[in-house]
């Protein structure tokens, strides 16, 4: 997918979710509100049929799918302007080939084949561990039950979801501008940063509703209450949830990414239907108190990316292929350890062609 497809698809997402967010909150009536599922159903009805008009087929589905001119022709838009006869993207075909051949010839049939070597086991505990992450942010307690969170302060369920919908527009604004900082910044200090924002935003939340009960009329912290809890706290975590799909998929290679995948997607559900059960009971016994769980979750995910997340920025599937080892180096400065990606490029792997450094090709 190229990057304005991905620009497109993000902009369709933006207009579904303000479509939802407002209309629910106009079809909402005070105390006698029943949540209407039609706007949601509608706006993500046309998602499903929107979105894959967006997409520009990868090069490497396609050449998987013995569509090798159409794949040959994506590489050159990618690298050469359209010139199929190029070196470099003669050679990328030629090792994206190769790879797709060896792939298909040692992929994992079964889900136990992806336990049967370390390296992939813990390429899964790290994909389950950033999904899992992910959902402990509080993003599905915020997002589920708000109504019932901002009537702890004394914020009726009209103006609630009123305050949603900005929310929602904030969110938008912030994937956008993350999409753009992906490669610049990295995904570990995205996720380390939004997951101390996050839990700023509820260290926050928690002492305003300590203080201030339902029946308080104290507009200041009413706002403040918005304001960090909800908005600050959307627009870090998009930080981090957007990393939340995308490391997962970066750290397999094709052979045991779909299987992979689908292990870390149903440890997100997993969690996220957990959180949906919990909340309303937690909010109801405990109330403030709720909020300091994921003032602790929030914090432990900042210091687990920080020792056992590899950076995966600027390392392609074919350098994660042919030469990804991932290894423990010290911290000499604080006694700590992290796990980073070794992108290290074998002797040979390359070739000048052109006046340039080129992928040799593994034909050859």
């Amino acid at each position: 997918m190229e990057k304005w497809d991905a620009v497109g698809l993000v902009c369709d997402s933006a207009c579904l979710l303000q479509c939802q967010s407002w209309v629910t909150a106009r079809t909402c009536n005070r105390a006698d509100y029943v949540y209407l599922p039609l706007p949601r159903i509608a706006c993500k009805s046309c998602g499903v049929v929107l979105h894959p008009l967006q997409l520009t087929r990868l090069q490497r589905w396609l050449i998987d799918h013995d569509r090798h001119d159409e794949g040959l022709q994506t590489l050159a838009r990618l690298h050469s302007g359209g010139n199929t006869a190029d070196a470099y993207v003669q050679a990328e075909y030629e090792i994206i080939t190769a790879q797709l051949a060896d792939e298909h010839l040692h992929a994992a049939k079964t889900y136990k084949e992806l336990f049967k070597n370390k390296s992939n086991t813990r390429r899964i505990i790290l994909a389950c561990a950033i999904q899992a992450s992910c959902q402990m942010t509080g993003i599905s307690a915020i997002q589920y039950f708000s109504p019932a969170i901002f009537a702890q302060i004394g914020i009726s369920t009209k103006q609630t979801l009123l305050y949603q919908g900005i929310n929602s527009a904030i969110g938008e604004v912030a994937q956008f501008i993350f999409f753009f900082l992906i490669d610049s910044v990295g995904r570990r200090k995205m996720q380390i940063g939004g997951n101390l924002v996050t839990c700023l935003s509820f260290i926050i939340g928690a002492a305003l509703l300590a203080r201030f009960p339902p029946s308080t009329t104290d507009t200041a912290a009413h706002w403040a209450f918005i304001v960090a809890s909800t908005w600050l706290f959307n627009f870090a975590f998009c930080a981090q949830g957007t990393m939340s799909w995308i490391v997962p998929a970066e750290i397999f290679n094709t052979a045991t990414r779909v299987k992979g995948i689908s292990i870390a997607t149903m440890v997100s559900f997993l969690f996220n239907t957990m959180i949906g059960q919990v909340t309303s009971v937690a909010l109801a016994k405990v109330g403030w108190r709720f909020y300091l769980l994921f003032v602790v979750c929030n914090f432990t995910n900042a210091l687990f990316f920080y020792l056992f997340e590899p950076e995966t920025r600027g390392v392609t599937v074919r350098q994660r292929i042919a030469a990804m080892r991932i290894e423990r180096v010290a911290d000499m400065a604080n006694s700590l350890s992290r796990w980073t990606i070794c992108s290290q490029i074998p002797p040979g792997l390359y070739r000048e062609a052109n006046g340039r450094r080129v992928p040799k090709s593994m034909s050859t």
